[in-house]
C-alpha cells in the first residue's frame, strides 16, 4: 500500500461522509444540550456504517453479486424514506414542543440515519473490488476515521447553532434531513 492508496482512501472517506456530516449537524441542532457521550456515539455510528457498507459491497462483488444487484437501484428510495421519516418526526416534535430534556435522537433513529447516509457507500465496494481483503479493510478503516472526525465536528457545529436557535432547532434539523433525503434521491434516480 503506497501513499496514493491512503490519500485516495481519505478522499473517498470525505466524499462518502458528506451526507453523514450534514445529518450530524441536524442531530446537533435538534439537541443543543447533548452530552459528550452521545456526540461520540453519533459520530461512532456514522463511522461504523460508513466502514461496513464498502466492506459489504466488496464481499458482494467477491461472492454474492448476483443476489444484490437490486440494491443499487433501491438506494435512493431507501435513503429518502428513512430520512423523511426521521426528519418528519423531528419537525413534528419541534412544532409540538417535544424537545424535552433527555429527548432528541434515539439510538433507533441513529441506526436508521446510519443506514440512510451510508447505503450509497455499498457501491464503493464495487469500486474497490480489485483490492485484496487487507487493502479493502484498511480502506474501510480510513473511511471510518474520516467519517468519525467529520461527524464529530458536525454534531458540535449543530449543537452550537442549536443553542442559538432555541425551540426551532428541531424543526430546522428535520427539514435538513428531508432535504438530504431528497438530494440523495434526485442524484440517484436522475443523475446515475
Amino acid at each position: 500500500m503506497n501513499p496514493v492508496f491512503f490519500l485516495n482512501s481519505a478522499l473517498l472517506g470525505v466524499g462518502l461522509a458528506m451526507d453523514a456530516f450534514s445529518v450530524s449537524v441536524a442531530d446537533g441542532l435538534g439537541e443543543p444540550r447533548m452530552r459528550l457521550k452521545k456526540v461520540f456515539l453519533i459520530a461512532g455510528i456514522f463511522a461504523l456504517f460508513q466502514a461496513a457498507m464498502p466492506l459489504l459491497g466488496w464481499v458482494c462483488v467477491h461472492s454474492l453479486v448476483n443476489y444484490f444487484a437490486w440494491v443499487g437501484a433501491a438506494v435512493p428510495y431507501i435513503a429518502l424514506f428513512l430520512l423523511a421519516v426521521i426528519g418528519g418526526k423531528m419537525i413534528y416534535e419541534g412544532i409540538r414542543g417535544g424537545e424535552e430534556e433527555g429527548g432528541g435522537t434515539t439510538l433507533f433513529d441513529l441506526m436508521l440515519q446510519g443506514v440512510a447516509t451510508s447505503i450509497d457507500a455499498l457501491s464503493v465496494g464495487f469500486t474497490i473490488a480489485e483490492y485484496g481483503a487487507a487493502a479493502a479493510l484498511v480502506c474501510a478503516l480510513i473511511i471510518s476515521l474520516v467519517t468519525f472526525a467529520l461527524c464529530l465536528c458536525g454534531v458540535m457545529i449543530g449543537k452550537k447553532a442549536g443553542g442559538r436557535l432555541a425551540g426551532r432547532a428541531g424543526i430546522l434539523g428535520g427539514v435538513i434531513l428531508i432535504a438530504i433525503g431528497i438530494e440523495i434521491f434526485v442524484k440517484g434516480v436522475f443523475f446515475n
